[in-house]
């Protein structure tokens, strides 16, 4: 059965972290589980010394997921563990029990400027393992399988799950889909999907019909049920990010940078936190 597009939720455009621009879905409660944040960072062009991330703050719980297009980011934590994203680099953070990090720009960003624009998302985690030890998995773009169609109109960088007969190389707790594709205009993509996962299209360039609804740039689309989803690129061409994944259905207690699944672990997360037991 063929998805179709239920619902278009919206984006508006907030400051989070150190004042860092980013387009976030106006009711973030309609994500669809296992996802708790879909944050577009820019795009912006920063003069230099202007360029702005999110010093140190905890998590856990979950999952964050930063995929970088253009600029320059770097990372670090509270145990010691560091690293630079680049251009299609892909940083998968499972936060687990807790993990204490900084997101900023690379020196190089600060000292001469340029363009920022990226993605953040937060995946929840069961609560079997939200508790589970915090892992880093920092993906170079040369090591994201990428794949296009035989007509050359349809291109897809694998980061999870499948599309086009390729598969990503990164390890996920859950089974997640995340595919960055870019369509011609007129183009046409089938994309299987699993029938009990929950599905969703943003789009951040051009527009992308389903069937027969469009979804346009700053639009969020959340799926109906089905085993695949048809998409057709308009007049200007496509480009979205397809998101993919399980329903938990186990209860969300979220505050801030934690989310659990009860008051009392939320609680234990903030008096963690304070007395320097979380990472």
């Amino acid at each position: 059965m063929k998805r179709t597009l239920e619902s278009i939720v919206p984006t508006n455009t907030v400051l989070e972290g150190g004042g860092f621009k980013v387009r976030r879905p106006a009711a973030m409660g309609r994500l669809m589980s296992p996802f708790l944040l879909l944050d577009e960072m820019g795009p912006v062009v920063y003069a230099p010394g202007e360029a702005v991330g999110a010093p140190s703050h905890p998590h856990r719980g979950f999952e964050t997921v930063t995929y970088l297009l253009a600029g320059g980011m770097q990372h670090a934590d509270s145990a010691g563990n560091s690293g630079d994203l680049n251009p299609g680099d892909v940083q998968w953070m499972t936060a687990g029990r807790g993990v204490i990090h900084s997101e900023l720009p690379q020196d190089h960003m600060m000292e001469h400027g340029g363009k920022m624009h990226g993605f953040q998302i937060w995946v929840n985690l069961p609560a079997k393992d939200k508790m589970m030890p915090p892992r880093y998995q920092d993906i170079p773009s040369k090591d994201i399988p990428e794949a296009t169609s035989e007509d050359g109109t349809v291109w897809a960088k694998v980061i999870a799950g499948e599309a086009l007969g390729t598969s990503a190389v990164i390890d996920t707790v859950i089974p997640i889909t995340y595919i960055h594709m870019k369509m011609q205009p007129g183009a046409t993509y089938a994309h299987a999907c699993e029938a009990d996962h929950n599905v969703m299209v943003y789009t951040f360039g051009g527009s992308v019909a389903i069937e027969g609804r469009s979804l346009h740039d700053g639009g969020l689309g959340l799926l109906s049920p089905g085993d695949s989803v048809e998409l057709t690129a308009e007049e200007d061409g496509a480009e979205f990010l397809i998101l993919g994944g399980p329903e938990l259905d186990e209860p969300i207690a979220r505050y801030g940078p934690f989310v659990m699944n009860t008051r009392q672990e939320i609680y234990q997360a903030v008096e963690d936190y304070n007395n320097g037991t979380l990472a």
